[in-house]
């Protein structure tokens, strides 16, 4: 995007920073200046003169010596070979010791060619008179330049002015990089709106004032849009009794500083209002539309049409066409056609400033082979609002110019009207994102030079409908931050755990699972989210479970990965299945990974995802190795408390006879056991498998990160073993219940060292021998001390039916 500082400066008035300085402040408030051109850089000492009097050269046929009036006391006499000058012309001088850009011939030389005293064929020379490829530009900019001589000025030129400011060569052309989501910075106004926030100045934009005589277009053109989807708004006017001229001098220097060509006032109007509202527009010969009638609609399929530069386009239904009652006659916001271009015949023109989808153009400029800055523009999606106000600026210049007479009335299509958004004002929420402490009235300011409205009732921010690009309350804060300036942000910490560097709990939680598992040997796997639904046959599941009812895809790979697993064993002894028969011995597998728990099916909302610490093995270990796991982990995140494990699960996928749900502090977390023969056979594994899984959003509930010291024991242990004989009922957990209930606070640990079953002890009973460790914190024990304690243990194993051991 390219704009002409002193088009900008005519918005901004006051605005009086040079191009460096302008191009600084204009890049920390977020409009980025990749550089810029200073159209006079080569140019110096050039003023205004007038020939007052020409004599042929005497020695050679094709020079002549002018005596030239430079708005001094003394003319000056200057050497040409010229053709077309002739005395009262007001031509370029460039004095003695002034620079030109470069030669006739249109060759630039940098930093310029110097001009100095001296003589041609003998006869003093004390400057030069330019043609406009000298001064460094060509007639493709300056049309009424001659194609071959000096620059000749108005008539009205003062003698002895600036002839660079008059050529409008004062001026620089600053070239911006706009992202994307700054359409409204696509436009002359969009960028001078940007540099009166950025400089504190007033924006002034054009006043256009109300243009049309007594009739109605209503009455003569009449527009259908059939696709609304893809063209969101149409408007159209009519110009009658059209006068092709060239366009004024300002309008051609402000066009020609922008990179564009001038050509004729109809088709400069359209142009300069593309540069300044960014909105493209058409113009059609109205006597070739038949039917006065605009149909906006798709192409049909194989359809053909040719676009103004004569060439042959080949069509689809994808893309949006300008029709009249009869035929095609433009490809919607990108070119029109050659049966309804405008020609020096034209009397009564169409003006067309629409608002078509931004993707569409984009596809269907690539399908044709085509782009046009139209389509450049447009590509971008543009505010449809800003139609009208385009369509009206182009017919106030229509009249301002002469270029005919404006028909009253407008053809308005919108059926649906753009708004802009409203966005909760808040503050603090910025001031915290930025680091900042800006008062809450600084930033209304910095709004309400952008145009931003506020609604002080709801306290609500409220964005024009150009402003596309503000959608929440972090694009307010950005605007803050570019006005306030991102170099008075102070330098703070970081605050918060996502910018620390910390993980979240839940995530340490996770990572401390990775650490024990694979401490203890066990590799992480990835296991998927799809399954098939035999999956429940493989696992045993029993057909009314509430683990069969599963999340269906939509749109799934196949019926092996057709729905979401609801238990996270499939996927692990798969890839136990595939260790196995690779003969891989002694596996340990871990996964961390979601099941997803409808909440109700057919699913209407999304599912539950529960996050499950899986571990498998087979090979070395059994059912109190992965037990052993487990307490680990449980006493890495703090889990202090009582773990116990129930055998009485009833999990059809696990051995009857070694299976067990873990509890903590009396909450089902999880499970573990032997895995079921058949279902182990079902996965093509002939070894004992053993799984566990954990349920960890219940375990990260109980765990706690939070550590208290305890110093080095003063005082020696005591230790009591004590051998029992058990019913074979009770389980070694009931005794550490007892042991913990009715130890004491001397009671430091205890430890299961024995297990025995056989012809020496009772059928029915087992023998079971613990051993048991005393110690004081604040003395040494005395025999009575552990004694008190011991006769309590006896005394309450003794109701469960437990004798020691003689």
């Amino acid at each position: 995007m390219n704009t002409s500082l002193a088009w900008i400066k005519a918005l901004v008035p006051g605005l009086e920073a040079t191009e460096q300085e302008y191009m600084d402040a204009m890049t920390l408030s977020g409009t980025k200046v990749e550089g810029y051109q200073k159209l006079d850089a080569d140019l110096d000492k050039i003023v205004v003169g007038q020939i007052k009097k020409i004599e042929r050269h005497p020695d050679a046929d094709k020079l002549i010596v002018c005596q030239v009036d430079i708005g001094e006391e003394e003319e000056i006499q200057i050497v040409t070979g010229a053709p077309n000058v002739s005395e009262g012309d007001k031509v370029p001088v460039v004095l003695a010791g002034g620079r030109v850009a470069g030669g006739h011939d249109g060759s630039l030389t940098p930093g310029g060619i110097k001009i100095k005293k001296g003589k041609l064929r003998g006869i003093p020379s004390n400057g030069m008179m330019c043609s406009i490829e000298e001064l460094g530009f060509s007639r493709d900019m300056y049309p009424e330049a001659p194609e071959d001589g000096i620059y000749i000025f108005e008539p009205e030129a003062t003698v002895g002015a600036d002839a660079i400011a008059l050529l409008g060569l004062r001026d620089a052309v600053i070239e911006y990089e706009v992202t994307s989501n700054r359409v409204d910075c696509f436009s002359v106004l969009g960028i001078a709106r940007e540099a009166a926030a950025t400089f504190r100045k007033e924006f002034k934009p054009p006043v256009v004032t109300e243009t049309g005589n007594g009739e109605d277009v209503n009455d003569m053109v009449k527009v259908t849009v059939k696709d609304s989807d893809l063209c969101s708004r149409y408007t159209a006017r009519v110009v009658k009794n059209i006068k092709l001229a060239p366009s004024p001098k300002w309008m051609q220097r402000r066009l020609s500083a922008q990179g564009i060509r001038p050509i004729n006032n109809l088709v400069d109007i359209t142009n300069y209002v593309m540069a300044e509202y960014g909105q493209p527009m058409h113009a059609y010969d109205l006597d070739t539309i038949a039917g006065n009638e605009i149909i906006v609609r798709r192409a049909l399929a194989g359809e053909t049409f040719v676009t103004l530069d004569g060439q042959e386009r080949k069509l689809d239904e994808s893309v949006l066409m300008i029709c009249d009652a009869e035929k095609p006659v433009g490809i919607a916001g990108i070119m029109g056609g050659e049966n309804s271009m405008i020609t020096d015949n034209v009397k009564t023109m169409l003006f067309e400033a629409a608002c078509f989808d931004g993707a569409n153009i984009r596809l269907s400029s690539k399908k044709i082979g085509l782009r046009t800055d139209a389509s450049s523009i447009f590509e971008k999606g543009l505010d449809p609002n800003h139609a009208i106000e385009a369509m009206n600026r182009a017919c106030q210049l229509v009249e301002e110019l002469g270029a005919g007479e404006v028909v009253g009335g407008v053809v308005d299509v919108y059926p649906v009207k753009k708004e802009g958004r409203r966005i909760p004002f808040e503050p603090e929420k910025y001031n915290r994102l930025l680091g900042t402490n800006i008062a809450k009235e600084e930033m209304l300011e910095f709004f309400a030079r952008l145009e931003l409205g506020y609604d002080a009732v709801s306290n609500e921010i409220l964005t024009p409908s150009f402003r596309q690009d503000l959608e929440c309350d972090a694009d307010l804060a950005e605007e803050v931050a570019r006005f306030y300036g991102y170099d008075n942000i102070p330098t703070t910490l970081p605050t918060g755990e996502a910018t620390t560097g910390k993980l979240s709990f839940k995530l340490r939680i996770e990572e401390v699972a990775r650490d024990i598992a694979e401490f203890c040997g066990f590799s992480q796997g990835m296991c998927y989210s799809f399954e098939s639904p035999k999956v429940f046959d493989k696992l045993l599941i029993p057909e009314d479970s509430k683990l069969r009812e599963a999340v269906v895809i939509s749109n799934p790979l196949g019926e092996d990965f057709s729905i979401m697993r609801t238990i996270p064993l499939n996927g692990m002894l798969t890839s136990l299945s595939t260790n196995y028969n690779r003969r891989n011995k002694d596996v340990r597998l871990y996964e961390l990974g979601n099941i997803y728990l409808p909440k109700q099916t057919p699913v209407t909302e999304l599912p539950e995802e529960r996050m499950q610490f899986t571990l498998g093995m087979y090979g070395e270990g059994d059912f109190y190795t992965l037990k052993g796991v487990v307490e680990e982990f449980f006493g890495k995140i703090g889990m202090h408390g009582k773990m116990t494990c129930h055998p009485s699960a009833d999990r059809p996928y696990l051995h009857p006879g070694r299976q067990a749900d873990i509890f903590y502090q009396g909450t089902a977390v999880g499970y573990l056991g032997e895995v079921h023969p058949v279902v182990a056979a079902n996965y093509s594994i002939k070894d004992r498998v053993y799984i566990a899984a954990l349920d960890m959003p219940k375990i990260v509930a109980c765990a706690s990160f939070d550590r208290k010291y305890q110093g080095i024991a003063k005082y020696p242990a005591a230790s009591r073993d004590i051998s029992m004989v058990v019913p074979k009922d009770v389980l070694a957990g009931d005794i550490e219940e007892v042991f913990d209930a009715k130890g004491g606070v001397y009671l430091e640990s205890y430890q299961l060292f024995d297990i025995y079953e056989g012809k020496q002890i009772t059928a029915g009973y087992k023998s079971i021998a613990y051993s048991l460790t005393f110690r004081g914190t604040e003395k040494n024990l005395e025999e009575a001390d552990i004694t008190e304690a011991m006769d309590r243990i006896l005394k309450a194993l003794e109701t469960m039916g437990i004798e020691l051991r003689k």
